[in-house]
This record gives C-alpha cells, structure tokens and sequence, in this order.
C-alpha cells in the first residue's frame, strides 16, 4: 500500500469496487481494496468513497486522480502518516467490514 506524505496532507491510493452488498474495506496483498455499494454512475461510488472515508478517518478528503477509475488517489488533510498506518492495521487485523 502506498501512502504519500504532501505538505497537505497524505496521499492514500485505493482500488474500488462498485455494485458491492455493503461498503466494506480490506487488503488484498498490499492493496487497499474498498467494495461500495454504489453504481459507478454520475460519481456516486466517489460520494461513498470519500464519506465512508471521511468517517473513518475523522478528516477532510479530496479525491486527486481517478475520478473515472477503479484506481484512486485520496488526499487526506492535516495527517501524518503515522495515523493512517494506524487506522489501517486496525482494518488488515480485523479484517473490517462495514
């Protein structure tokens, strides 16, 4: 998994899957791999992406690139990567669903 760290923020790359039963998100071998449940219409699955995100994090998010692709750049503001890290091992050891 991939994290940037940016005067901003740090950048955190994700692949998504669309049309999934339930927001849910987990690795699969290095990668961050977030099921919406929304359709990839009209930017419905981004909306769900950066809420859920949001929520989880506890900050503000920007989508930066892949606004058309599974494959997505998210900036989140005013964090260290040290408080990713740990909000994302607490999902790899739980395996955590939403």
């Amino acid at each position: 998994m991939k994290l940037l760290k940016t005067s901003e923020g740090v950048v955190l790359e994700v692949y998504v899957k669309p049309n999934s039963k339930k927001f849910r998100m987990e690795f699969e071998g290095d990668k961050l791999v977030v099921s919406c449940r929304e359709a990839p219409v009209k930017g419905r699955v981004n909306g769900e992406l950066i809420k859920e995100l949001s929520k989880l994090f506890n900050r503000k998010m920007e989508l930066v690139s892949g606004l058309r692709s599974r494959h997505k750049k998210i900036l989140i503001s005013n964090v260290e990567v040290d408080e990713i890290n740990q909000k994302l091992d607490s999902i790899s050891a739980a395996d955590a669903k939403f």
